[in-house]
């Protein structure tokens, strides 16, 4: 009995902590911490998948640019020594944005979200980078291939406006392991094999395919301002027989063009840009005025090629504003079906087709043209 006044303690039940009905704040059941251990685990996870690194790319649609408009202020084709001429309306490029490869990490919630996105495409790493190669590197080729395309695109557009363009063919890079290595420096032109005038690289190879792996063969450079002969061995190598080169093409223009696209790299605007810099040196407007958009390689011939990403593109220059679009003939298995709506596709195999398609396009008369079928 306690006595009046006195405050009195709770009567605890021995061996539980707080008595009967009462619960300890500091203690969880089995149920509560299963729980908590089940959120433990699924943040780790949700963390975990944020920070792994999957081998694989999403292709989404990017930007495009007027060849014909300004970048950073500045005009994105210039001509010195040349008339040019005020023109019009819209020649873009397109792009791709790639997540992934060498250096970036794609997670799991990018592969997810890319496969549910319609617009955009998960492919395979290796697809694009060859294994081993780093983000320096990658970064290194697509910068050469915008400048060998760019080079390319100026030589197909002077000659499209009956002016000549002569073609050098040179050494880009020598194979460490090249039997003659010693022998032959980058940068040395290549006049003649066996005897042979040198019109470009396939003469080179048609010549050096007549040979067998060991023999030798002959090769006539021009090297610091004075005229060489070289004998160098053939190999084997894939298939067929070389002699450990890599050759480029450098060419000599009457006048004096420059292309600045940004930090874009890779060679599938060529074709956009040759069509803009014809389009600068030819009076009137080569579009009507019109807004098309369109890719494609080009090469000296002014053969357009196949590219990446042309689903991607097409979505590209359809958001871009444009209402046509100039695709290679080679990427019309994978246009055929994946057209948004409001685009008009066309197909096009030279940069001669391309020309014509432009100036059907501006004349109103697009309904002609080819397109992509299956």
């Amino acid at each position: 009995m306690s006595s009046p006044g006195t405050p009195t303690s709770p009567i605890l039940e021995p061996g539980r902590p707080g008595g009967p009905g009462r619960s300890d704040p500091y203690r969880l059941g089995r149920r509560s911490s299963a729980s908590l251990v089940a959120l433990f685990l699924l943040i780790a996870l949700g963390a975990l998948s944020t920070i792994v690194g999957l081998p694989y790319v999403v292709m989404k649609p990017g930007p495009i640019t007027n060849t014909l408009g300004r970048l950073s202020g500045k005009d994105l084709i210039t001509v010195s020594g040349a008339r040019t001429y005020p023109t019009e309306g819209a020649l873009d490029f397109t792009t791709v944005r790639v997540s992934g490869g060498p250096g970036f990490r794609v997670t799991i919630w990018d592969v997810l979200r890319g496969k549910l996105d319609p617009n955009e495409e998960v492919v395979d790493e290796q697809l694009y980078f060859p294994k081993g190669v780093t983000d320096k590197q990658v970064e290194e080729e697509s910068t050469a291939e915008m400048i060998d395309s760019q080079q390319e695109a100026i030589a197909v557009a002077i000659r499209a406006t009956g002016q000549k363009v002569t073609t050098h063919t040179v050494i880009a890079q020598v194979a460490k392991d090249a039997p003659s290595a010693a022998l032959l420096r980058a940068g040395d032109e290549v006049l003649a094999v066996d005897g042979t005038s040198v019109d470009g690289p396939d003469t080179i190879r048609k010549v050096v395919s007549t040979h067998k792996a060991g023999d030798t063969v002959t090769l006539k450079l021009l090297r610091d301002g004075r005229t060489i002969e070289v004998p160098v061995k053939t190999r084997a190598s894939d298939g067929r027989v070389t002699v450990g080169v890599f050759l480029g093409v450098k060419f000599q223009f009457p006048f004096d063009v420059k292309i600045d696209a940004g930090n874009v790299g890779g060679p599938s605007a060529g074709t956009m840009f040759a069509l803009g810099v014809y389009d600068r040196l030819t009076p009137g407007a080569l579009t009507g005025g019109k807004k098309i958009a369109g890719t494609g390689t080009i090469d000296a011939t002014g053969k357009v090629g196949p590219i990446g990403g042309i689903r991607q593109k097409l979505v590209g220059a359809r958001d871009g504003g444009a209402k046509f679009f100039l695709a290679p003939a080679d990427n019309c298995n994978e246009v055929v079906g994946h057209v948004p709506d409001g685009l008009t596709v066309v197909r096009i195999g030279t940069f001669d087709e391309a020309r014509k398609s432009v100036e059907a396009i501006a004349a109103g008369k697009a309904a002609s043209l080819p397109t992509c079928t299956k």
